[in-house]
């Protein structure tokens, strides 16, 4: 596969690595990849994005791009990826097209693509879409052009989607959401309330250069506060696009994706809904929740990191629950993506259903120590497997043995090597980690 498609879509900084014609030229050449199919008709694509500033412009490239392939455009404004998802299967639509950077800073954006029901893309279709970019082809005139519709209500049908999933109601809950002035900012508190809580929303005025500033899913020191002040019984973080769902205590504790996925595979299940007794996580989740699954006799599949390898194995093996420590949660009889704001709502229901503390459902998980570097380098994959790299992680993988494990990755979006560590002391962690670090530094030394 190309450099163009990372693990989750195409994403740099706008307007100098994602600019207005890179995006034209990646919806165009969808566009036709979705045209070998022989349709019989103009294919139907929806666009939905984040409020980042940057949107409005990769936006209308990528409008222009698909109408003047011929298919037919209908624009959802600022809709949460999730949401984005799920309208392409409502509408019947072949394509859609979300422009976010997720949880990533205001100056950086990107485009995901979805296939028709609103699945992700598989690897071998962004490998035809990328080589079709720049190709020759002949452009539609006349009728043939593609039109550009709005659809002015699909915020309120996702959010009637997402009430319409909660298992239980959630009066008598206070909640304190932080939508990370982000494309949460509104259906979030909306799909909350509606579910019968009262609901504290934070960081709910996006200005298209505040997404993600200081706040949402990577900032929780705020939403620790503002549970606290509020004296609520929850705190929910999501990120820029909503596909991300973290949570706060009543008492001000992290509790991650790792300790949510745990209570919603123990609820499901206890319903009988938790197919074959399985959960799918990627290698990134800590080894506490595999041990507390295996307590609990629950099968634990791990996978790649990113969401898309999580909906790969849920898909082929028909499970019922995936997901990631970042807080992507997946449940695919409601969703076919991560949907934090699903997330929130199903977590919020063990909550009122059970009548126990969110810390109480969460301790079934004792996590290990876990330590992360993240090492710049200069090139990514060629420092995760130098030779002396290697070699330095199996013999760290087995001064640790049963008690931990050492991970070691390139991003899949950043010129980085992750370096991850867990012991069963912090101190034993990192001391593990820095070493290992250190030699892939050497391996590929960043500019």
């Amino acid at each position: 596969m190309g450099g163009l498609f990372g693990t989750d879509g195409v994403r740099g900084r706008a307007n100098a690595d994602l600019t207005p014609e890179l995006a034209m030229s990646v919806a165009v050449a969808a566009a036709h990849t979705l045209a070998e199919q022989d349709l019989g008709r103009a294919p139907v694509a929806v666009v939905g994005r984040d409020p980042r500033a940057s949107g409005e412009m990769l936006e209308a490239a990528v409008v222009a791009g698909l109408a003047s392939a011929g298919a037919t455009v209908i624009r959802l404004g600022v809709l949460p990826t999730p949401g984005v998802a799920y309208l392409v299967g409502e509408v019947q639509a072949d394509l859609g097209v979300m422009i976010s950077a997720s949880h990533n800073p205001m100056p950086d954006n990107g485009i995901k693509l979805f296939a028709a029901g609103g699945h992700k893309l598989p690897d071998e279709t962004e490998e035809r879409i990328e080589s079709a970019l720049g190709a020759g082809w002949n452009r539609p005139t006349g009728p043939q052009v593609g039109r550009v519709h709005d659809l002015l209500d699909g915020s309120e049908h996702y959010v009637k989607h997402l009430v319409e999933a909660t298992p239980h109601r959630l009066d008598g809950l206070r909640v304190v959401v932080d939508c990370a002035n982000g494309a949460a900012a509104e259906v979030a508190p909306a799909a909350y309330r509606a579910a019968g809580a009262d609901v504290i929303a934070i960081h709910a005025a996006p200005d298209g250069l505040n997404i993600n500033d200081g706040c949402g899913s990577t900032h929780l020191a705020s939403l620790k506060a503002a549970v606290m002040e509020h004296r609520a019984h929850v705190g929910l973080a999501h990120d820029g696009d909503a596909d991300r769902c973290l949570a706060i205590t009543s008492a001000g504790e992290e509790i991650d994706g790792d300790h949510i996925m745990a209570i919603l595979a123990l609820a499901m299940r206890a319903a009988g809904t938790l197919v074959h007794d399985t959960l799918v996580a990627t290698v990134m989740s800590n080894l506490g929740l595999k041990l507390a699954m295996r307590e609990a006799g629950i099968r634990l599949v791990e996978t790649r990191v990113g969401d898309r390898y999580v909906l790969e194995a849920l898909r082929a093996g028909g499970y019922a629950l995936g997901g990631e420590q970042s807080g992507h949660v997946v449940m695919p009889s409601h969703a076919t993506t991560g949907d934090g704001i699903l997330t929130g709502l199903s977590l919020l229901s063990q909550v009122a259903a059970t009548g126990r503390s969110l810390a109480e459902l969460a301790s079934v998980v004792t996590k290990l120590p876990q330590v992360l570097v993240n090492v710049p380098v200069a090139d990514r994959r060629r420092a995760a497997v130098d030779p002396a790299v290697v070699a330095a992680t199996e013999a760290a993988a087995a001064e640790l043995g049963e008690t931990g494990r050492i991970l070691l990755r390139p991003s899949g979006t950043e010129q980085l090597v992750r370096v991850m560590v867990e012991a069963p002391s912090e101190d034993g962690a990192r001391q593990v980690a820095e070493r290992v670090a250190a030699l892939v530094h050497a391996a590929s030394p960043a500019d």
